[in-house]
């Protein structure tokens, strides 16, 4: 089945048709820059606008920078504060005159990490925790145990220094800071050593757009887990969130879950 994926970040709105049997987008993504501020007027036109520009009617995800319960946005870290209570889902469904189903935007990186990425090549030989990291504005994380998704983990507002653990370790610090790639690793293995702790993950995978130079800091890491860079890089929001809006109606699934093993849950019942 074919989806509309759309993929909120703090810097671009990006969307893409996408082939949910096998996470390949249909099309070229179409991005257009996040407003600022990034209230909730502007950013649902440029939403609104992108199915448009797709012309497109069928089923429709989106990948959103804030924990979402129950159709509405709870918090606002990389947006403007206007959003929280905002019922996302209903006011989207009013806009373009169909359903959207919206989650967090790391949750929808990590589904499709854990369907066809370098998450599901692991889950066909292990079983166990884990935890999916994309290093961008901010830090988003995505948390599977045995397969099922924690929704809205978050953990990219930990605390490291007395300061949030994205305020320390995020890519858009190393590049504002200047730092060298030795130097921002630093930061980073501080950071996923305190994950370790808390979460004790079998795998780790690092996703978002610095994964693309995991050569240049993944070694310098010392983690008890196997890490490895995430597979679908860039697409792999705009791919989870297409996903999640095939199945909103239920569980989002694995290709192993299919086969009744390993689902993957969207949101807690």
């Amino acid at each position: 089945m074919e989806a509309l994926g759309i993929d909120v970040g703090g810097s671009g709105i990006k969307a893409a048709p996408v082939d949910t049997q096998t996470g390949e987008l249909l099309a070229e993504r179409f991005r257009i820059p996040t407003p600022q501020p990034a209230t909730p007027a502007e950013m649902m036109a440029i939403i609104a606008q992108l199915v448009e520009y797709f012309k497109w009617s069928g089923p429709i995800g989106c990948g959103f920078p804030a924990v979402i319960r129950g159709g509405t946005v709870h918090t606002a870290a990389n947006i403007d504060a206007s959003w929280i209570g905002v019922p996302i889902e209903a006011e989207l469904a009013t806009l373009i005159g169909q359903p959207v189903k919206v989650l967090n935007d790391a949750d929808a990186a990590g589904l499709a990490e854990m369907r066809w990425g370098v998450g599901a090549r692991w889950a066909e030989e292990h079983s166990g925790v884990v935890l999916i990291l994309t290093l961008g504005t901010g830090i988003g994380s995505a948390l599977f145990t045995d397969g099922n998704l924690v929704p809205n983990t978050e953990f990219g507002h930990i605390e490291i220094r007395g300061k949030e653990g994205e305020h320390r370790a995020a890519d858009s610090i190393r590049e504002r800071k200047g730092l060298s790639w030795k130097r921002w690793a630093k930061r980073v293995d501080e950071y996923v050593d305190r994950m370790e702790q808390l979460v004790w993950p079998d795998l780790i995978v690092v996703g978002g757009g610095v994964s693309a130079h995991a050569d240049e800091f993944l070694p310098l890491l010392s983690t008890r887990a196997e890490i490895v860079p995430a597979q679908l890089r860039n697409n792999a929001g705009i791919a989870g969130a297409a996903l999640a809006g095939v199945y909103q109606q239920g569980r989002l699934l694995t290709k192993k879950s299919e086969t009744g093993t390993l689902p993957i849950k969207a949101s807690p019942k």
